[in-house]
């Protein structure tokens, strides 16, 4: 009796013992990012968890033998696997896949939760890992022009994108749309110098996604924008260690390599965690010059967890310099790339030999730094701390401290004297500049050929350093069906912009050589200081922002406040000629330089949003949704302008309405979305860069009002079992409403924007065979607001393809891969000349930036 008994106690405490069994784990998207919010279950019982921000899942379940545990989450497909409960510790890491369906992907919204397409009132494109490294050929445009509603111009090379959104009136570059990195802008304010977001980093393998969020979304990501924001998110280390090495070749002698590693710092059950990602890389294009680019970037992370939150600290280091392209003259007719002096086609007038340029000035002899082109060298910090108070409330911290000694040095699009700005015929030349003869020779004394063309250009010279600090805290709570958002964004911002600018002559051919005029130049060149400025910017900017995403049963609803005030201080040193006399020729020895006055002022602004947002999920396949933001702008600080006291012009902000309303549908192997949109700009101060009769350049303000009215589509269709087909097609109705400098431009169409957009994607992928081909339409647009030049339509197609070897039982495998840049080689023209504003012509010569040239990349990935 006591032994049945024994036995007993022994086999109840045992089935206690295995009924208690702890299941543990991380769950991961592809790229090895951890997925909060994921729910984690024992199939058919109540047991379970939900991952927590680093994606950990910690649950106890009294089930015994065989079990099936799933995860789900919208985005991604079903995960499943049978383990044996017998009361030993389960430890998993559970990758998910995404799903097939396009609008099922997962997007970070104002609060940082996470939400299918479907569920968002907002038109939003995402781009993950490898989608990236197959667009990213050399530059943003390459991956922005694959986004609906986005013009991206990319002649410029590989920094200075030009970004136009949905027919808002721009200059180029991000003035309506930051760039953000882990949630912080690459730049606090915009316009303390002329120089565009992306020339402060370059992609490399280590980020993980990209997110643009189109419309009136300043206040749910309270960093400031009013056309939408580009987000892009670093790789973070996980519990499994992962590295990707890739190194690349293309034409025009093109050698670059990059890497991305990351995993823990420590053992299995480490809570810290590294990621470090970086290229290094030496280019002669994608234009040969003979001026080089060449250049390195790191950047990475350290993530600490704990029982609570995290702590994570990032940044990035870089030194590298790239080359800048702008307008040249093209035949006048046609528009086409003309041929030179030597018989052959003419791909830059960028030369080297203007790389040695160097002159006497007040302050000692000056060197050009051409060579260098567009140089950053610096870095930034960036500090992310998480608390979790309790399971509803969270305290999110932002810290980004940034400081980049950087420079951005171009050759212009010609002389800029009013009637000399094109290639010229020597007696032509002679005759501009009121010379009665002159010899012309190479530097080496040569004669230059009686009936050899020539082109004076200019060389533009920018120091621009800058640093930053910014702040972005916030606090957020779930309640019931709430998240509420309370939250300010903080930023000082100090930044110089000196110009120098020297005219010189050279031969009308590529890669020209320098040309001497007896009694006229000195080493080629033809006016030493044309052009000098120096000014100084400081800006302070503090918001406060509150949102709330509402989210019910068939109902989602964004609503959001944001107000800010902005300030600035600008600081501009006078100018005046003073005769240097090392050269002996008195004509060229004026050199126009500061002169230590300085002229001060102070402004402030103050800007409220409203963003409103909802949708209607029909069913699991349709919804409807509608968004309305009334935003603002805040103008160039540099753009100010002062009165004869030195009083500062007025600055308020600009003043955008934007409304949008769509359909979003998603279904099995079809997800598509159908949007009306429209958009109003007040106020706008839009700034041009314009030549002076002295051959400088200088900045021309029109308070513009301006409306556009679109339609949008977009699709993908997973057709056929391994091939996908995608696209987009925008068609926006423009106009100015306003133009107090030029009233007779009322109702002209905004210069540089196109009326209808496209792209077409097809896809192939079998794990094994990759495939894409890529097709982006540019409409016909004019390069000017007096709508006298119109570009003419073009098209890019790019193709990439590749094949993946496995190599070892770990799922390591090396991908052989191809990629052509402007397949078909279209000679599309970008844009027409910037500096000559209302006053370009088309005779002879036309100036414009074409379309970069076809280009061929190899490369070879290893992942392991």
């Amino acid at each position: 009796m006591k032994t049945k008994l024994l036995t007993l106690i022994v086999l109840f405490c045992g089935l206690f013992v295995v009924g208690q069994t702890k299941i543990s784990g991380q769950i991961t998207d592809p790229s090895g990012m951890a997925i909060p919010g994921v729910n984690v279950v024992v199939k058919g019982t109540s047991d379970g968890g939900i991952t927590d921000l680093d994606g950990n899942f910690s649950f106890v379940s009294n089930q015994v033998g065989a079990q099936k545990i799933q995860a789900s989450y919208v985005g991604f497909e079903m995960y499943e696997e049978t383990k044996t409960f017998d009361g030993s510790e389960i430890k998993l890491a559970i990758q998910m896949k995404a799903s097939s369906e396009q609008l099922n992907e997962v997007v970070l919204t104002a609060t940082s939760t996470r939400r299918s397409q479907k569920e968002t009132p907002l038109s939003i494109t995402s781009f993950g890992q490898k989608e990236l490294a197959q667009k990213n050929t050399g530059s943003q445009a390459d991956i922005l022009r694959s986004v609906p509603g986005i013009t991206a111009e990319g002649g410029g090379g590989e920094v200075g994108a030009n970004v136009f959104v949905r027919g808002l009136p721009s200059g180029g570059q991000y003035q309506f749309n930051p760039i953000q990195i882990d949630g912080m802008p690459v730049l606090g304010t915009f316009g303390l110098n002329s120089s565009a977001h992306d020339v402060y980093f370059r992609n490399d393998l280590g980020m993980r996604s990209l997110e643009f969020v189109r419309g009136g979304s300043s206040i749910l990501y309270g960093v400031g924008s009013v056309a939408g924001i580009i987000n892009y998110t670093s790789v973070t280390g996980s519990a499994q260690p992962k590295t990707t090495l890739r190194i690349e070749t293309a034409t025009n002698s093109r050698y670059k390599a990059d890497f991305v590693t990351s995993g823990p710092l420590g053992g299995e059950d480490s809570d810290l965690f590294y990621s470090f990602s970086g290229f290094y890389r030496y280019d002669e294009g994608p234009i040969k010059t003979g001026l080089t680019t060449r250049g390195f970037q790191l950047r990475g992370n350290i993530k600490k967890k704990f029982e609570n939150g995290s702590f994570t600290l990032s940044g990035q280091t870089i030194d590298d310099k790239v080359q800048f392209f702008l307008p040249l003259p093209l035949e006048g007719g046609t528009r086409a790339r003309p041929t030179g002096n030597d018989g052959e086609t003419i791909y830059t007038l960028q030369t080297a030999a203007a790389s040695d340029f160097s002159y006497q000035t007040p302050d000692g002899m000056y060197h050009s730094p051409i060579d260098d082109g567009v140089k950053t060298k610096g870095g930034y910090f960036l500090a992310n701390y998480i608390y979790n108070f309790e399971d509803d409330l969270k305290f999110d911290a932002k810290l980004r401290y940034s400081k980049y000694q950087h420079e951005f040095n171009l050759f212009l699009d010609g002389s800029g004297l009013a009637d000399a700005n094109v290639v010229e015929t020597q007696a032509e030349y002679l005759a501009a500049r009121n010379l009665s003869s002159g010899d012309f020779t190479y530097l080496n004394g040569e004669a230059l050929d009686s009936d050899a063309l020539l082109f004076e250009n200019r060389v533009l010279d920018r120091d621009r350093p800058i640093q930053e600090l910014m702040a972005d805290i916030k606090l957020v709570k779930s309640l019931n069906a709430h998240t509420f958002t309370l939250g300010s964004f903080m930023t000082h911002s100090e930044a110089d912009d000196v110009n120098f600018i020297t005219s010189y002559l050279s031969e009308y051919r590529d890669r020209p050589d320098l040309i001497n005029v007896s009694g006229y130049t000195v080493n080629g060149i033809t006016n030493r200081g044309t052009s000098y400025s120096n000014r100084s910017v400081t800006s302070n900017k503090i918001a406060v922002y509150l949102a709330d995403e509402i989210r019910l049963d068939k109902w989602n609803f964004d609503v959001g406040l944001r107000y800010e005030r902005a300030s600035g201080d600008i600081k501009i040193e006078g100018t005046k000629s003073y005769v240097v006399d090392n050269t002996g020729i008195e004509n060229i020895d004026n050199v126009m330089w500061g002169n230590g006055s300085y002229t001060r002022g102070h402004v402030t602004a103050d800007g409220l949003a409203v963003a409103l947002a909802a949708l209607y999920k029909i069913d699991e396949s349709y919804s409807v949704y509608g968004n309305f933001s009334k935003g603002y702008f805040f103008p160039e600080l540099r753009s100010i302008s002062f009165d004869g006291f030195g009083n500062p012009a007025s600055y308020k902000p600009e003043n955008i309405l934007q409304g949008e309303a769509g359909l979003k549908y998603g279904k099995g192997k079809l997800s598509g979305t159908v949007a009306l949109y429209g958009v109003t700009l007040k106020d706008r101060r839009a700034v041009t860069f314009v030549n002076t009769d002295d051959g400088g350049a200088t900045e021309q303000v029109d308070i513009q009002d301006s409306e556009t009215y679109g339609a949008e589509v977009t699709w993908n269709w997973r057709f056929v079992k391994d091939f996908s087909f995608g696209g987009s097609v925008t068609y926006q109705d423009h106009q100015l409403t306003k133009s107090e400098g030029n009233p007779e431009f009322v109702g002209n169409e905004l210069r540089r924007q196109p009326k209808l957009l496209g792209t077409l994607n097809l896809g192939y992928n079998n794990t094994k065979v990759d495939a894409a081909f890529g097709y982006n339409y540019t409409g016909e647009k004019y390069s000017n607001d007096a709508n006298t030049i119109l570009l003419d339509a073009f098209g890019l197609a790019s193709l990439n393809m590749g094949y993946t070897f496995s190599m070892g039982e770990n799922l390591e495998s090396i991908r052989l891969g191809a990629r052509v840049y402007n397949l078909f080689n279209s000679e599309g023209i970008t844009e027409g000349s910037p500096r000559l504003a209302d006053n370009q012509t088309e005779e002879a010569y036309f100036v414009g930036r074409p379309v970069l040239p076809t280009r061929l990349f190899l490369s070879a990935t290893i992942n392991f």
